[in-house]
């Protein structure tokens, strides 16, 4: 089959390698000048340096992330160190874990700055949550996960510790805002995926940049297989008839034939490429319900090291202002001798969206100072500030189930994209997953009909 991938960000690179797996002719479509999307690394000449455009994390239960890296040859590029570091305002730490004794102690409410009472407090709402997560009741999907939080009476002191970053980590989203269903959803696919492995769900990193993770493997699938990618290629329209998915017309009128499309773009670029479809109307509402949220990421060039404990730490109490910091000489062997390169993250970051790059460096060096004594006199060498506006979606009480699915009613046709239905939220594992998902629709529907279109 000839079958054309619309969008070069992740799930429409897995969707791609797959079916070229399968045997299939494949074109890629992205309308940028590059691959990768949102998984992208990003020149900095001004320090001579390829840095990424945010720190990208991996869960042990990402199953489909690892089969495309295994696809493109990269697996070997990531590691999972099975902890990451809690820090405190001062510079005190803690061991985060969800295996093991820190898994145990958390289990039982024995998290930073959670004392007395509020230890019992916080490990009885935590068994009321698991099994709320479990055992979902039919108002999770009407209340934010904050009003959760409350219902279940969780200490302030643990949401503080644990659960409003884990809303945050999780959903991308504050939990002001999230749907409670959202994190229930994701904590039951990680107690699954932990079952299945038989292993504690652990955290782990990239040692290289994104684009050798990514895009350099699948170029090279893609040169030796004869994939045609085709750059500023702006898609108009999904043309089909009768039923049928017949090719795509491009911006400029161009009509690309195929037998086969997946739809792999960003949720909020689908609008008016589908209007040929039936159910085009109910996919586009998803449009209307899962809202961009975003993320600042700043790439930190100091003179000297903060005295970081691990690869990466979570600052407490840094919620909306510097919520991550990772140490990239640790997690990529960088070479210190120039400078020393860390990575900030802040989730929903509406705050500081708004604000001038220099304005946010300050706040985030001063936010380092508060929480590594070894900040203290170290200088700004170069600030890379990174600002993905529509880095995440928003799911909000009452969207469960707007997701669509990959399969659509049109013969040959697939979507693909962590907004569509998956086991996860907006992930990589969840780009990935709708991407196999898609595959799967396409080489099912080619078996049903082997003498005609798919």
């Amino acid at each position: 089959m000839h079958c054309v991938v619309v969008g070069g960000g992740l799930a429409g690179l897995a969707s791609a390698v797959w079916l070229t797996e399968a045997g299939h002719q494949v074109t890629l479509l992205e309308r940028r000048g590059s691959l990768g999307g949102r998984t992208i690394a990003m020149p900095v000449p001004a320090v001579d340096d390829v840095p990424d455009n945010g720190q990208h994390v991996f869960a042990s239960g990402y199953q489909h992330l690892m089969r495309y890296l295994d696809s493109v040859g990269t697996r070997e590029h990531v590691e999972f160190p099975g902890h990451m570091m809690v820090r405190l305002p001062g510079g005190d730490t803690r061991v985060s874990a969800f295996g093991g004794m820190a898994g145990l102690r958390a289990a039982f409410g024995d998290l930073p700055g959670v004392t007395g009472l509020d230890r019992l407090r916080t490990a009885r709402a935590q068994v009321t949550l698991i099994r709320q997560a479990l055992r979902q009741p039919a108002w999770l999907d009407d209340i934010t996960a904050d009003e959760w939080f409350r219902r279940i009476r969780m200490p302030q002191s643990a949401r503080d510790a644990l659960w409003d970053g884990i809303v945050i980590g999780l959903t991308g989203d504050k939990p002001d805002i999230s749907s409670a269903k959202v994190p229930a959803d994701l904590l039951v696919t990680g107690m699954r995926r932990a079952r299945e492995t038989r292993t504690p769900i652990s955290i782990g990193y990239p040692t290289v940049d994104l684009d050798t993770l990514f895009i350099d493997g699948a170029q090279k699938v893609f040169a030796d297989a004869g994939v045609e990618v085709r750059h500023r290629a702006v898609v108009a329209a999904v043309d089909v008839a009768e039923g049928v998915v017949v090719g795509v017309t491009l911006a400029d009128g161009e009509q690309v034939s195929a037998d086969a499309v997946i739809c792999a773009v960003p949720v909020w670029s689908v609008r008016g490429l589908l209007d040929q479809v039936p159910e085009h109307e109910s996919i586009y509402e998803a449009i209307e319900h899962l809202t961009p949220v975003p993320i600042v990421s700043v790439n930190l060039y100091l003179d000297r090291s903060i005295g970081m404990a691990d690869w990466g730490e979570v600052l407490l109490g840094g919620e909306g202002v510097l919520e991550q910091v990772w140490d990239r000489q640790r997690m990529h062997g960088r070479d210190a001798s120039r400078n020393h390169l860390y990575s900030t993250t802040v989730s929903a970051s509406y705050e500081l969206t708004n604000k001038s790059n220099a304005e946010i460096t300050d706040i985030q060096m001063d936010m380092l100072r508060r929480y590594y004594p070894g900040a203290a006199d170290a200088a700004v060498v170069h600030s890379h500030v990174v600002r993905m506006p529509k880095s995440t979606f928003a799911q909000r009480p009452g969207t469960a189930g707007v997701r669509p699915d990959q399969r659509t009613s049109v013969r040959g046709l697939a979507l693909a994209g962590d907004w569509t239905r998956t086991d996860w939220t907006t992930t990589m594992e969840g780009a990935c997953q709708s991407a196999a998902r898609a595959v799967d629709v396409i080489l099912e529907s080619a078996k049903r009909q082997p003498n005609s279109r798919v």
